[in-house]
């Protein structure tokens, strides 16, 4: 039975379209069936079939809002899976000086789904531990001072959820570990938010001269990391 359903989810990446639609979808935002079509170059109507293959196989959700329709990865398992698929893949030589490029971008600082992943997402991990504001003495936990401190940078921090606040994730790049969960996600959203970074739709995150003050009352110090982090 697992043999069956391991060749059942391999088979819906197993098409280019459908994969290159779902590493779209990881920078985390919801995407209109137009928008998959033109990333993946094909027809809006060969795209929706797609979307239905993937939305029957648990991968992606449909979002309606007014009139129109989005679809948006469907948990961050998914999301998981997909990074860690991707990652294999990625781990082959770059070919060419744009690919080489693309890699040493996403090494430093990319989305994973919707957090802090690369140099600066393992930083990020050491700085906030650091500074008190995450706690490892039973698990990954918030303190009480990091909760303010969050606060003070106009991070929302959801109080309940299914989804865990803080969580390891490794990261391919580094081979540590980075933070996933609602906290992460809450900081990259605020990052977004305000400026301090971009991100583009290969997940690049490119930070700004914004970021420093920000990153530094996180505990990352951005001059310290190299890769020219600030631009």
């Amino acid at each position: 039975m697992e043999t069956v359903a391991l060749a059942e989810v391999a088979a819906v990446l197993a098409d280019p379209s459908r994969a290159t639609m779902c590493l779209a979808l990881l920078d985390g935002r919801a995407w209109t069936v137009g928008e998959l079509a033109a990333a993946a170059r094909i027809a809006v109507s060969t795209a929706s079939e797609h979307v239905t293959k993937l939305h029957d196989a648990g991968f992606v959700a449909r979002v309606k809002q007014g009139r129109h329709a989005y679809v948006r990865i469907a948990d961050p398992r998914v999301a998981e899976l997909i990074e860690h698929l991707a990652q294999h893949a990625e781990h082959r030589e770059p070919v060419g000086l744009k690919a080489s490029l693309r890699t040493q971008r996403l090494s430093f600082a990319r989305s994973c789904y919707d957090h802090l992943a690369g140099t600066v997402g393992v930083a990020l991990r050491e700085g906030l531990i650091a500074r008190g504001i995450v706690d490892t003495g039973d698990g990954l936990t918030l303190t009480p001072a990091g909760r303010e401190a969050l606060g003070g940078l106009g991070v929302e921090v959801p109080e309940h959820g299914r989804r865990p606040l803080l969580r390891d994730c490794l990261d391919w790049t580094e081979r540590r570990d980075h933070l996933a969960g609602a906290v992460p996600a809450a900081i990259l959203a605020r990052a977004v938010d305000a400026g301090w970074v971009t991100r583009d739709r290969q997940r690049a995150v490119r930070l700004r001269p914004s970021a420093s003050s920000p990153f530094a009352a996180l505990g990352v110090d951005l001059t310290t990391l190299g890769g020219n982090p600030v631009s």
